[in-house]
């Protein structure tokens, strides 16, 4: 399928999507501490999205069982949320969420520290958002779309830390996954020509150990077991500089 082009309407829309997508994580990440289940996350951002008078739009997709991806330590990604999952001391905790407003979508996460971590926690997950970072720097119309995937690669490589390979980004707009895919790891083709209205869901998964990872009907974990961190905007491609739809304080100011 052609990577699909947004309207200037269009890009309204994922804008506001994106803008309170944002006011959620923000709420979740302040509710995060040690004694807290994942369980009360989710029913904190399942009953912002609905305030906001939109959907949820993971609740349901597929089968799966709640309003955000609560995945901890070990788990890559696609975590159940649930009221008997209760965050320790020392954990890290991904956070991925995304709503649909007026029928177009936004998709993010970040990876959080519970309490206080490990130095080695603490580096990944840093790194792990640092390589999002080095990706868009060549989200530009006029690259290629592996030129993102290729500065992942060459900035988590240096660290010896394992790349996730299956899973990937995506483009997103009134679906929650539209093409292109968007692999993490260094590409050997260059990947669709990067346009003007293109909206992408950019998001590096790094594990401290390999890249292995075994997959249940949902659940991702690390074939190692060693931690995993996540992070991820919905990014719109334009003329000059990329934008994050789904920015925080350090993305407003991209």
């Amino acid at each position: 399928m052609p990577i699909q082009i947004k309207s200037d309407r269009e890009i309204a829309l994922m804008k506001e999507s994106g803008r309170l997508l944002s006011l959620v994580h923000k709420e979740v990440e302040k509710a995060i501490k040690p004694g807290v289940s994942t369980g009360e996350l989710d029913k904190l951002a399942y009953d912002m999205i609905k305030g906001f008078g939109c959907t949820p739009n993971f609740l349901n997709y597929g089968g799966f069982p709640g309003t955000l991806c609560t995945s901890i330590n070990n788990t890559v990604v696609h975590g159940f949320p649930s009221y008997d999952a209760v965050l320790k001391e020392g954990d890290i905790v991904s956070i991925d969420a995304g709503l649909i407003y007026k029928g177009y979508h936004s998709d993010a996460a970040r990876t959080h520290a519970v309490g206080k971590i490990s130095k080695e926690a603490q580096d990944l997950i840093r790194r792990t958002e640092q390589s999002f970072f080095e990706g868009i720097k060549f989200a530009k119309a006029g690259n290629h779309l592996f030129d993102i995937s290729n500065a992942i690669d060459d900035y988590i490589s240096q660290f010896g830390y394992g790349i996730v390979k299956d899973m990937c980004g995506h483009g997103v707009g009134t679906a929650l996954h539209e093409d292109p895919e968007i692999p993490n790891y260094r590409q050997h083709r260059k990947g669709a020509l990067l346009k003007p209205g293109m909206t992408l869901a950019i998001e590096p998964m790094i594990n401290l150990g390999g890249w292995e990872v075994d997959i249940d009907e949902w659940k991702c974990v690390t074939s190692d077991g060693s931690i995993s961190a996540h992070y991820e905007n919905t990014v719109l491609i334009t003329e000059g500089e990329p934008v994050l739809l789904t920015g925080d304080a350090r993305t407003e100011s991209f």
